[in-house]
């Protein structure tokens, strides 16, 4: 799919059985399309996996914390990203500080919004954990030359949804299958999603996204924002 919009749409007309969305891009499959959450990603302690939004700076800039980032530059993901757009203007609004007040440069993802930050092309840029964590082990980020000046509280990891007019017998049969792989069998989706070293795919239910739920409400989201 070209992107959550669109997957949802999908749902909705009925062109998709299942589905795998961020964390907001499920709420609106849930309240535009009816989609219900099945699984997610576990850990290898069995737990259900999350990450986290964050701001970071270079070492040596004089921006402290969020609230510093008037009249500065900050590069975002895309828009409607959970933690490359959303969460981090959450964020700035609880420090005070409207859209209007800084300059927001949507670079295209969380790759490229990294990428603004070391080419210096922002003052201060979002990088997720899992983003983070990729661009360490390839060698892309050198931590020790950045400072980190705001984190989200954790997110949880995307869910696989299915169609909620489906019939209940496919959706249990599907539920099952998901929960019988192993976590080799998911560990390259997971590693993508920095859940390394992989585990299994855990149930989840619409109360393990309640936070986005509630920030979708606070924030006026609606799914043309995604």
């Amino acid at each position: 799919m070209e992107d959550y919009a669109a997957e949802v749409l999908a749902i909705r007309n009925g062109k998709l059985d299942l589905g795998q969305f961020g964390p907001l891009g499920y709420v609106f499959a849930d309240t535009k399309a009816g989609a219900e959450p099945l699984v997610s990603f576990g850990t290898a302690e069995k737990e259900l996996s999350s990450y986290t939004a964050g701001i970071w700076v270079p070492k040596d800039s004089p921006i402290q914390a969020i609230g510093d980032l008037k009249g500065k530059s900050l590069a975002l993901g895309s828009v409607g990203s959970t933690s490359g757009d959303v969460l981090p203007r959450f964020g700035l609004r609880e420090a005070g500080i409207a859209d209007a007040d800084l300059t927001m440069d949507y670079t295209g993802g969380h790759p490229e919004a990294l990428l603004a930050l070391t080419n210096g092309k922002v003052d201060a840029a979002e990088i997720n954990s899992q983003t983070l964590a990729t661009a360490i082990a390839a060698g892309t980020f050198a931590k020790d030359d950045f400072r980190q000046v705001w984190t989200s509280n954790p997110i949880p990891n995307d869910p696989i949804t299915v169609r909620g007019d489906a019939d209940p017998a496919f959706k249990q049969a599907v539920k099952e299958a998901f929960l019988s792989l192993e976590p080799a069998d998911v560990a390259k989706v997971g590693e993508f999603l920095d859940v390394t070293p992989p585990g299994p795919l855990l149930e989840v239910t619409k109360d393990n996204y309640t936070p986005l739920f509630e920030l979708a409400k606070t924030m006026h989201l609606t799914e043309k924002d995604l």
